[in-house]
């Protein structure tokens, strides 16, 4: 007889109690266990249904935004170092493949200034650019590739977590936001939104890229382009651009179009918060607060610009050009908000993080909820069809011991569920395929420690010592099968798309719960059986 340690009893029971509450919680009704299951247990878009958006992630935005910083940067030091220019301007990519292309032109530099000229960019604060002579007079700046690279792929992380705190500020959870690897969609992001019935809102918020420009006006409104271009010779201004007015607050319904400062004066990037509020005539608008060095600028712009015209332009549309009155330090108000939640969804969407780049949505699709319905349905009966022939031959092949490996499967089961729930990880049908992999793999174990316990058996060993050994042999045996298939989990983890990750992560789960209960969990049954008797002299196994 041997007794099985308080220690490992102890364990198992404080594990099935942890799982137990991970799964359903304390609930104190039939009602309150169904919304306790259906809330730890979460199921992913194709399970659930909702709605799949690919977000290509405009890159030549990010470019032409440090491009100007450089430039506005670069004035104000060739202007304290006395080094004259006739101009400065940089050019115009309007896709992702030019983004390589952006460059900074410099006009007119004399002579006797292009050794200042090229000391000035070899410092720090210009080592991201490189300078190279067009002409005597002409010099052009080109981005290092290192530090192209750098920001594309700053631009396309920052979008991503901008994206994720918006709708994590709408509270759609379980939301799975992941790049597409492919080599011809290298900027692109697939988004995954379960269980949204009614899509449109957080559509909205994402289609917003909320960036945000405090701009000049040079000229306008018109009322259309052509007349903007026609009051202006043909040809804009230089360090000018044309954009579109918001027709909303304005009056007439025809076209408005602003002549602005291609330079903004502060961006979004310069915000510190933004919240709605109530303005004049109990409107809703967006109240903003800037940062300091987005004060400083702002302050200094104004002080010297009262009686002008400043145009607050979202995703390069004007939805205001008021007249400033005053000098304005840090802050400011958007107007023109439809109802209270517009108002919200702006200040959330500014709040949250201006987007570093323009979005486009190249493929946008919704899942219906009986496409889950039918996944969910089919995998349980492939799942319980499986299980059942699993059972069914262990029962009939191990006789009692059978039922130690049933036990031992379900409890692995309930911990895998449980762990999905902790971590918050979203059950997809690659998921489930893993649970069943995982079945067959605990399955592959009880067999590995049953066969050794034969083998000792049949050498005439006695139940205790042939239950021992056979624990002990087959340990080393199922610590290596399951390392190698952690170890090709980590790979596909690593490498894998959204369904690829989320088949390694259940599978994992479900091994390393296999090794407790294949190892703990059964040894401690057959202890508990072997001590009901008082003289062991036979196993049904």
């Amino acid at each position: 007889m041997i007794q099985a340690p308080k220690a490992r009893t102890s364990v198992i029971v404080g594990v099935l109690l942890l799982a137990a509450y991970g799964i359903i919680g304390l609930p104190k009704s039939v009602d309150e266990l169904k919304a306790n299951l259906k809330n730890n247990i979460r199921l992913g878009l194709d399970l659930k249904g909702g709605s799949f958006l690919v977000l290509e992630v405009q890159v030549q935005d990010a470019m032409k935004a440090e491009a100007d910083r450089t430039i506005e940067s670069l004035k104000e030091d060739l202007r304290k170092n006395g080094i004259d220019y006739a101009g400065m301007e940089r050019n115009d990519p309007s896709t992702v493949k030019e983004a390589d292309s952006i460059q900074i032109n410099i006009k007119g530099v004399s002579g006797s200034k292009v050794g200042d000229l090229r000391n000035l960019i070899n410092t720090s604060r210009y080592a991201s650019w490189f300078l190279t002579g067009v002409s005597p007079t002409e010099y052009r700046l080109n981005m290092k590739p290192t530090d192209l690279i750098a920001l594309k792929k700053d631009t396309l992380d920052q979008t991503k977590q901008t994206i994720e705190h918006r709708i994590n500020g709408l509270g759609v959870g379980e939301t799975t936001i992941q790049e597409r690897r492919r080599a011809d969609a290298e900027f692109e992001l697939v988004v995954e939104l379960p269980g949204v019935d009614d899509p449109a809102r957080v559509k909205g918020i994402m289609q917003t890229a909320a960036m945000l420009e405090l701009c000049s006006v040079k000229g306008g409104p018109y009322s259309s382009r052509d007349d903007a271009l026609a009051k202006n010779g043909g040809v804009l201004p230089l360090d000018s651009k044309l954009v579109r007015g918001s027709a909303r607050g304005e009056e007439g319904n025809g076209e408005i179009w602003y002549l602005l400062g291609r330079t903004a004066v502060v961006t979004g990037r310069d915000l510190r918060n933004a919240r709605p509020s109530r303005g004049e005539m109990g409107r809703w608008e967006t109240d903003f607060v800037l940062g300091k060095d987005g004060s400083r600028r702002f302050a200094r712009f104004t002080e010297s610009n009262i009686g002008n015209r400043l145009a607050i332009v979202l995703d390069n549309q004007v939805r205001s050009a008021p007249t400033i009155q005053n000098r304005i330090e840090d802050s400011g108000r958007i107007t023109g908000a439809a109802n209270e939640q517009d108002a919200s969804d702006l200040a959330l969407v500014l709040r949250e993080g201006s987007l570093p780049a323009g979005i486009q949505y190249p493929e946008e699709r919704t899942v219906g909820p009986s496409l889950g319905a039918d996944s969910i349905r089919q995998g349980l009966i492939a799942g319980m069809v499986g299980l059942g022939a699993v059972i069914l031959a262990m029962l009939i092949y191990y006789k009692g011991a059978g039922v130690n490996a049933v036990l031992a499967l379900f409890l692995n089961t309930v911990i895998l569920l449980a762990v999905l729930s902790y971590v918050g990880a979203v059950l997809t049908l690659p998921g489930i395929a893993g649970m069943i992999l995982t079945v067959g793999m605990a399955v592959d174990s009880n067999v590995l420690i049953f066969e050794r316990i034969r083998e000792e058996l049949r050498a005439g060993n006695g139940v205790v010592p042939a239950v021992a050994a056979g624990f002990n042999k087959a340990f080393r045996t199922i610590v290596d099968t399951h390392v190698t298939t952690v170890v090709s989990c980590a790979f596909l983890f690593m490498f894998g798309t959204g369904p690829v990750k989320g088949f390694a992560v259940t599978l994992v789960i479900g091994l390393l719960a296999n090794v407790f209960t294949a190892v703990v969990v059964s040894r401690a049954m057959f202890d508990w059986h072997i001590n009901r008797q008082s003289q062991v002299t036979e196993l049904s196994i």
